[in-house]
């Protein structure tokens, strides 16, 4: 049949090759591959993006902040590598976005697990991801983070700063949504046994600083990191002949090498809870019956939100 006769069967699909003249490599009579629509440009368009992202770089036309703080690479870097983990690898489900503020300076205070501080990153992701203004969480970290070379960097360029009042204060007055996890290494390296218990929140600097600022105080429960890299047992003496604060034993490190630090794919909750204002207390910042009341008040509202998302998660490995 030729292909005057497949026209008239088929009236107004004049653009069509009959199967009889394609050949086997799916090119049409004319020895081209048909064209689909957008298959091309979308390609040229990220060939271009891309492009344009390394000639900025080599050309040092990006900006960065007074922290280190370098989004662009941020966004078109170290987000899209993360979200493989956080939607495909822990399936993230994400409760209560809207009880993060649009604009302004915020204080999200969360819970602290999982052997590696991957959860810190998931909530960063998660933010950016899921809030309707895609803002950036501004972390605050340990010392030991910022004492190893090439982490300290990354840290930095991801937005992360020394965990200390003044630079958290200083963030949030400028507008600036910054995450602290008060568990610190008490919580990210505690065993199995003790999953979802949350550790001692220290002397409460952190509401110290929210209340200096007047900056509402946003409790988030995390559920899902305790599971990736199971704590069986901690080599003290291994870990202070290394310098670190604990040397984990899970089922598969340090019995699988590098393999081990593979993370398992538990299924993550993360839920943002009503904020706690502070505008009203400022003139308290200094008062510790005050800072330990709210420092309370954020604890348990955690481990009840905890509590509350293991129950709607009955198979840490569940879809």
């Amino acid at each position: 049949m030729s292909q005057e006769d497949y026209r008239r069967l088929l009236p107004g699909h004049t653009e069509f090759d009959p199967p009889g003249e394609a050949s086997a490599n799916g090119h049409g009579a004319n020895g081209h591959r048909p064209h689909r629509p957008g298959a091309v440009d979308v390609w040229d368009q990220r060939v271009a993006r891309g492009l344009a992202f390394l000639r900025r770089r080599l050309a040092g036309a990006y900006q960065v902040d007074d922290f280190g703080f370098d989004p662009e690479l941020t966004d078109g870097v170290f987000y899209p590598m993360l979200k493989v983990l956080y939607r495909d690898w822990f399936r993230t489900e994400v409760l209560g976005i809207e009880n993060v503020p649009d604009t302004g300076g915020g204080l999200l205070v969360g819970n602290h697990s999982g052997t590696l501080a991957l959860d810190a990153m998931m909530l960063s992701v998660a933010l950016r991801d899921q809030h309707p203004r895609d803002r950036h969480l501004r972390l605050l970290g340990a010392d030991l983070v910022f004492r190893v070379p090439v982490l300290s960097e990354l840290a930095r360029k991801a937005g992360a700063t020394v965990a200390c009042n003044p630079d958290a204060e200083r963030l949030m007055r400028t507008g600036e949504l910054v995450g602290v996890f008060p568990e610190g290494f008490k919580g990210v390296g505690k065993r199995y046994a003790d999953r979802y218990k949350l550790q001692r929140f220290g002397r409460g600097g952190f509401v110290s600083a929210a209340l200096r600022t007047g900056t509402p105080i946003i409790p988030v429960a995390i559920v899902g990191a305790e599971e990736i890299y199971p704590m069986l047992a901690d080599l003290k003496p291994l870990a202070r002949l290394l310098g670190v604060p604990y040397f984990p034993v899970t089922p598969t490190f340090p019995w699988l090498g590098p393999l081990g630090l593979v993370p398992l794919p538990s299924k993550w909750m993360i839920q943002f809870c009503p904020p706690i204002p502070t505008a009203h207390l400022t003139e308290f910042a200094d008062d510790p019956l005050v800072i330990y009341n709210l420092s309370d008040q954020v604890r348990e509202t955690i481990q009840t939100t905890l509590h509350s998302l293991l129950e709607k998660r009955p198979d840490p490995f569940g879809p």
